[in-house]
């Protein structure tokens, strides 16, 4: 008996050893080699516990895998055991291997914001310290553009009474935690859910997000079949010059500046849909403006540094038409303005969506 104890306890000592050894390296034992992830973008998010960063990207269309691991301290491999004491500098962290052509950084950061306390900057939820504290690490300066960007939006959206407290960092290195961390939500999901549960995590995300902390409302509606040279080869000039070469139409002279008809405006080259009129204002600019788009995963943020100074411009996700900018000079809801450029979209009004194929936006003017 004495025997099999001693032998016993050798056992649980080499197993120590061996998880000891495989969370040191940073990358845990029988995990992925990440063949063929180069073909990827990657972003950088952190906010609490990986655990629950991973599943809202994980069921994005357009991204790959999202890993988990410690970015931003100043240890090398680090266990998570050493991160989890606040020592390392690390943040608890995740990486999204994203498609661009599928999925825009600028969504991704959508859905950040959607998964965390923003004004909480001392950690989220039961889990305190700076090692949980919110952050987005940017690779080059247009992450970091439109990181600051959405935070800005967050902030004019007027949704939470406390300032926003998300740190914006430059990304240096990550290390991927132990294996059993990696895709917790699936390998040990009652676990999971008792903690998550108890994190307040959704708690808190019902109470200020509602239906919208749902990812799915954030991706594209659908792919639109199109043949993008025929239709390009029907557009005018000024249409051509505006959608592909990033021109801008006069102001004051293009068809809907002024269209105060109820419909939706989709892009002129795909027809995905774009903007609502129930979200048009009069900008006094001359250009069709909007507060918000209709369907937020159609819509591609890019920094345009084409000027002096650096804008925001918007384009179309599946045809990748320019279509204007974003500003933060607009009225509330938002706070936003999305001015538009006429050449860049097609009316259908509100009595033609069901001929057009658009009729599961017939309800949005019912009763008007």
């Amino acid at each position: 008996m004495k025997r099999l104890f001693i032998i016993g306890l050798i056992l649980i000592f080499i197993v120590g050893v061996a998880m000891f050894i495989s969370g040191k390296d940073g990358v845990p034992a029988e995990f992925p080699e990440y063949e063929g992830y180069e073909g990827y973008e990657k972003a950088v998010f952190a906010g609490g516990c990986f655990w629950c960063m991973e599943p809202p990207f994980e069921k994005l269309d357009g991204v790959f895998d999202a890993v988990s691991g410690y970015t931003g301290g100043n240890v090398e491999n680090p266990t998570y055991k050493e991160v989890s004491s606040g020592a390392t500098g690390h943040y608890e962290a995740i990486t999204v291997f994203y498609d661009a052509d599928k999925i825009s950084y600028s969504r991704l950061l959508e859905v950040f914001v959607r998964q965390i306390d923003p004004t909480d900057g001392e950690g989220q939820f039961v889990d305190r310290g700076q090692q949980y504290a919110p952050a987005v690490f940017y690779l080059n300066d247009d992450e970091k553009a439109l990181a600051e960007f959405a935070l800005e939006k967050l902030e004019l959206s007027g949704r939470f009474d406390e300032p926003i407290d998300v740190k914006i960092i430059p990304f240096e290195s990550f290390y991927y935690a132990e294996e059993y961390h990696q895709d917790y939500y699936k390998k040990s999901s009652l676990k999971y859910k008792y903690y998550r549960f108890n994190s307040g995590r959704d708690q808190f995300l019902d109470e200020y997000w509602k239906d919208e902390r749902d990812e799915k409302t954030m991706e594209k509606k659908g792919k639109i079949e199109f043949d993008k040279s025929e239709k390009l080869g029907e557009l005018s000039k000024l249409e051509l010059d505006v959608t592909q070469r990033d021109a801008t139409e006069p102001s004051f002279d293009n068809p809907y500046w002024d269209n105060k008809e109820e419909g939706i405006y989709v892009d002129i080259v795909s027809g995905e849909p774009l903007f609502s009129s129930k979200d048009k204002y009069k900008s006094g600019t001359g250009w069709p403006s909007f507060t918000k788009p209709l369907e937020p995963g159609n819509i591609v943020e890019k920094v345009d540094r084409k000027l002096l100074s650096k804008r925001i411009e918007i384009r179309s996700l599946q045809a990748d038409s320019h279509l204007g900018h974003v500003f933060t000079d607009g009225p509330a809801p938002t706070g936003l303005r999305y001015c538009m450029n006429s050449a860049s979209l097609r009316f259908i009004a509100k009595a033609k969506l069901s001929e057009e194929g658009y009729g599961q936006y017939e309800k949005m003017f019912e009763g008007e």
